[in-house]
């Protein structure tokens, strides 16, 4: 397939539309310059979206990194082929901020520090993961975005910030808040699950589906009896999200038991 046809087959709206087409030009300057080739940030969707197009598009050698294992927004790059994924260096395309913010007791959030980013200009693509804690936070960026948050971005919220690039080696995300949920469901279906993952009755969750406010593996899904599979992920919008970790067998009364973390 050329371009046009893999975006006319992947991308389910204009603003997708041209995510897909900046990273296949991205895949191409790989391939004709024979050097590595980054996208911006993608959000977990985004991603979702582009890795099939990938594989039909010939599957070119790639990664994705977003500066610390398990980034939920991350930069596909794609390689040459005289260099592995091994061999690609993370610091050639990202970067990392450490922002102090005095006095103690400052409640600076995700949010507060996101919008003082968009304030100096910076759109959300070129902004990774933000991890914010109680004294500081740690900001993933693209490289070329570095200089601007290091001159420019000194205050969020009421409060200054005191800014320094720190290693990629050295952020530091917290582990995810989990809650372990055992259940039994009739079927592997995104409503039973969804109904067990979030406490919700059948029907409510069949109506959040419908009502296209969930999500499988980062895609809007609208079909309550959707297969799901152990690893899949179920997002609901104002809910938040949920992984069927593990299928067991039956139950005395056949039913199928599954083991889903509830993220807090």
């Amino acid at each position: 397939m050329n371009k046009t046809e893999l975006l006319n087959k992947f991308s389910k709206d204009p603003e997708e539309r041209v995510v897909l087409a900046r990273a296949l030009d991205q895949m191409d300057r790989a391939a004709n310059r024979s050097i590595p080739c980054a996208t911006q940030f993608l959000s977990p969707a985004q991603r979702a979206a582009l890795e099939p197009l990938i594989a039909a598009a010939g599957h070119p050698s790639h990664l994705f990194h977003g500066g610390f294992e398990g980034a939920e927004r991350t930069v596909c790059v794609f390689l040459p082929d005289w260099q592995g994924p091994d061999d690609w260096e993370p610091s050639d395309e990202l970067a990392a901020i450490e922002c102090a913010y005095p006095p103690t007791g400052a409640d600076l959030t995700h949010r507060d520090l996101l919008g003082g980013l968009m304030g100096i200009g910076l759109t959300r693509e070129r902004v990774g993961d933000i991890l914010a804690g109680e004294k500081s936070a740690q900001i993933v960026c693209l490289r070329d975005a570095a200089p601007i948050i290091l001159s420019q971005f000194d205050q969020a919220g009421r409060y200054r910030l005191k800014l320094r690039e720190i290693s990629l080696t050295d952020l530091s995300p917290a582990p995810n808040q989990v809650r372990v949920v055992h259940d039994t469901v009739a079927a592997l279906r995104l409503d039973a699950v969804l109904s067990s993952g979030f406490s919700l009755a059948r029907g409510k969750a069949a109506d959040a589906v419908t009502g296209g406010r969930v999500s499988l593996n980062h895609r809007e899904c609208l079909k309550p009896d959707r297969a799901v599979s152990e690893g899949d992920v179920v997002t609901c919008r104002g809910l938040g999200k949920c992984v069927l970790k593990t299928v067991g067998g039956r139950s005395r009364k056949g039913r199928i038991i599954i083991e889903i973390e509830r993220y807090l």
